[in-house]
């Protein structure tokens, strides 16, 4: 096929948000909060436990409470804030505005760092003609992480699901992205880690392929070897 298009997810596949131990110092700096070694190293177990970073470890378990909330969480803000917060309050922390404090700090662009490969692969897209899109099911604004990092000007479109109320594997949001992007699904190739998720643009008829999740010193060429570009390899 001739790739006229490329989608990609965000969070595994472009990017990888920092590890819970350092989510975990950023926003204990951020509310002068002092804790002692033993007590931090528990935190960090118990929070990754809890699957309270948004891009990190699953949870092992969701209680019951958040069950509804985590299913949809990607709809909306409000619902993202509240199963993730919710996930986090599972964990005992020593101040109350850690909560709140430790879901800012996963937004703000120097919790992401992108992967290797990404602006060479995103480069070489762009100044070859090719249209760029970012898919992601998310509950916040990501376009300050890729203007942050100096590649917003290489995406040519943003579908974010709690933007349209839906989430992937939904065939809506793909659909929405190639219609932003002007073109037929078949000329279009989503690149994600999830396949589950990521899969659906299958059903509009766009070829998938995929990355792993990995941290970044583990993926230096994840996307690189994708083949997505001439002369990208």
């Amino acid at each position: 096929m001739q790739i006229k298009g490329v989608l990609f997810d965000f969070s595994g596949t472009l990017f990888r948000i920092e590890p819970v131990r350092s989510w975990l110092r950023a926003a204990l700096a951020e509310q002068g909060v002092t804790v002692g070694e033993a007590d931090f190293e528990r935190y960090v177990s118990e929070l990754e436990a809890a699957g309270a970073l948004p891009g990190g470890p699953s949870p092992r378990h969701v209680p019951a409470r958040l069950a509804a909330a985590y299913a949809t969480r990607d709809e909306s803000a409000e619902l993202h804030r509240e199963a993730y917060t919710g996930l986090a309050r599972q964990v005992e922390l020593p101040d109350p505005g850690l909560y709140d404090a430790l879901y800012e700090r996963h937004r703000a662009p120097a919790a992401w760092q992108p992967y290797p490969d990404a602006a060479e692969v995103l480069g070489a897209l762009h100044d070859g003609g090719t249209r760029i899109g970012v898919v992601s099911n998310i509950g916040w604004d990501l376009r300050p992480v890729f203007r942050a990092h100096g590649l917003d000007h290489l995406i040519d479109a943003y579908v974010l699901s709690y933007e349209h109320g839906v989430q992937k594997p939904d065939a809506q949001l793909f659909h929405t992205a190639c219609t932003f992007l002007g073109l037929d699904p078949a000329d279009v190739v989503m690149v994600g880690d999830d396949r589950h998720a990521d899969g659906g643009a299958a059903a509009l008829g766009c070829d998938v392929r995929f990355v792993q999740h990995l941290p970044v010193e583990e993926r230096p060429d994840g996307l690189r070897t994708l083949e997505l570009v001439q002369g990208v390899a």
